[in-house]
Protein backbone atom coordinates (compact mmCIF):
# COMPACT_ATOMS: atom_id res chain seq x y z
CA UNK A 1 0.00 0.00 0.00
CA UNK A 2 1.95 3.04 -1.01
CA UNK A 3 0.36 5.93 1.20
CA UNK A 4 1.31 10.01 0.70
CA UNK A 5 3.66 10.97 3.03
CA UNK A 6 2.55 14.98 4.01
CA UNK A 7 2.84 17.14 5.82
CA UNK A 8 1.01 20.86 6.73
CA UNK A 9 2.13 23.76 7.05
CA UNK A 10 -0.24 26.81 8.54
CA UNK A 11 0.79 30.03 8.12
CA UNK A 12 -0.26 32.63 10.80
CA UNK A 13 -0.40 36.99 9.97
CA UNK A 14 2.42 38.19 8.48
CA UNK A 15 3.33 34.64 7.23
CA UNK A 16 -0.30 33.78 5.66
CA UNK A 17 0.28 37.50 3.86
CA UNK A 18 3.91 36.36 2.74
CA UNK A 19 2.49 33.03 1.34
CA UNK A 20 -0.16 34.01 -0.02
CA UNK A 21 -2.06 30.75 1.65
CA UNK A 22 -2.93 30.25 5.57
CA UNK A 23 -1.91 26.51 4.63
CA UNK A 24 -0.21 24.39 2.81
CA UNK A 25 0.32 20.26 2.18
CA UNK A 26 3.89 19.49 1.51
CA UNK A 27 4.90 15.20 0.11
CA UNK A 28 7.60 14.31 1.45
CA UNK A 29 9.56 11.39 1.35
CA UNK A 30 10.09 10.76 5.03
CA UNK A 31 11.27 12.76 8.19
CA UNK A 32 13.32 15.76 7.56
CA UNK A 33 14.56 18.35 9.41
CA UNK A 34 12.49 21.94 10.32
CA UNK A 35 15.67 23.46 8.33
CA UNK A 36 15.22 21.48 5.41
CA UNK A 37 11.44 22.44 5.55
CA UNK A 38 11.79 26.08 5.45
CA UNK A 39 13.84 25.57 2.43
CA UNK A 40 10.75 23.46 0.76
CA UNK A 41 8.01 26.30 1.72
CA UNK A 42 10.54 29.05 0.65
CA UNK A 43 11.43 27.40 -2.82
CA UNK A 44 7.48 27.49 -3.00
CA UNK A 45 7.30 30.76 -2.88
CA UNK A 46 9.97 32.81 -4.81
CA UNK A 47 9.84 36.48 -5.21
CA UNK A 48 8.34 36.60 -1.48
CA UNK A 49 9.10 38.15 2.14
CA UNK A 50 8.16 34.40 3.31
CA UNK A 51 12.15 33.54 3.66
CA UNK A 52 12.70 36.48 6.02
CA UNK A 53 9.54 35.99 7.67
CA UNK A 54 9.37 32.28 8.24
CA UNK A 55 13.36 32.79 9.74
CA UNK A 56 11.92 34.91 12.74
CA UNK A 57 8.50 33.08 13.67
CA UNK A 58 7.87 30.61 16.62
CA UNK A 59 7.22 27.05 15.20
CA UNK A 60 5.12 24.89 16.97
CA UNK A 61 4.57 21.10 15.94
CA UNK A 62 1.68 19.79 16.60
CA UNK A 63 1.03 21.75 20.05
CA UNK A 64 4.58 21.45 20.76
CA UNK A 65 6.67 24.37 20.40
CA UNK A 66 10.05 24.19 18.87
CA UNK A 67 12.83 25.88 20.79
CA UNK A 68 15.11 28.39 19.04
CA UNK A 69 18.28 26.45 18.84
CA UNK A 70 19.41 24.44 15.82
CA UNK A 71 16.13 23.97 12.99
CA UNK A 72 18.88 21.42 11.75
CA UNK A 73 18.52 19.21 14.80
CA UNK A 74 14.58 19.40 14.90
CA UNK A 75 12.86 16.60 13.32
CA UNK A 76 9.51 16.97 11.51
CA UNK A 77 7.63 13.74 10.49
CA UNK A 78 4.45 13.17 8.11
CA UNK A 79 1.40 13.41 9.19
CA UNK A 80 2.79 16.19 11.32
CA UNK A 81 1.18 19.88 11.37
CA UNK A 82 3.80 22.68 11.34
CA UNK A 83 2.70 26.05 12.19
CA UNK A 84 4.69 29.50 11.63
CA UNK A 85 3.91 32.16 14.23
CA UNK A 86 5.33 35.63 13.56
CA UNK A 87 6.47 37.74 16.93
CA UNK A 88 3.15 39.49 17.36
CA UNK A 89 2.90 43.06 18.35
CA UNK A 90 1.53 44.56 21.69
CA UNK A 91 1.01 42.05 24.48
Amino acid sequence: MNETKTIRVRYWAAARSAAGVAEESVDVPGPLSLAELRAEVAQRHPDSRLPDVIAVCSVLIGDRPVSSGDPGAVVVRPGDTVEFLPPFAGG
